[in-house]
């Protein structure tokens, strides 16, 4: 039982869009991750996502609006609705997450940034 330094553990992550797992809390992932860009539009059919937004400005898309996310505050993607995260103007975006340890990088849509094992840090 350990304090854990984000920062220091966000020097460990070297590539856009490949998520970090720091701990597990019961079922619960918690994720480290930049982004830069664009990414899929995908969803998770049985697992709510929690985007907290460390660094920089996300905006999360989805299908009727998009949601703009502040450094220092959270968003909630419910189970099933699809959505696509992006950043704007070359932005890095820092991020924490939280979502079950099952649940599927890009839903069930297969792509070339879907990742199937987070490395753990």
């Amino acid at each position: 039982m350990n304090s854990i330094n984000l920062k220091e553990k966000l020097r460990h992550v070297k590539s856009h869009w490949h998520p970090h797992q720091i701990t597990v809390v019961d079922d619960m992932q918690v994720i480290l991750a930049k982004i830069k860009g664009e990414f899929v539009w995908h969803a998770h059919e049985n697992e709510d996502e929690l985007f907290h937004v460390l660094k920089g400005t996300l905006y999360m898309q989805f299908r009727d609006r998009t949601a703009v996310v502040q450094q220092g505050e959270i968003i909630v993607v419910p189970k099933g609705i699809e959505h696509c995260p992006s950043t704007k103007d070359g932005e890095e975006v820092h991020l924490l997450l939280f979502e079950k340890t099952n649940t599927a990088h890009t839903g069930n849509v297969q792509h070339e940034l879907t990742k199937t094992e987070y490395p753990k840090i």
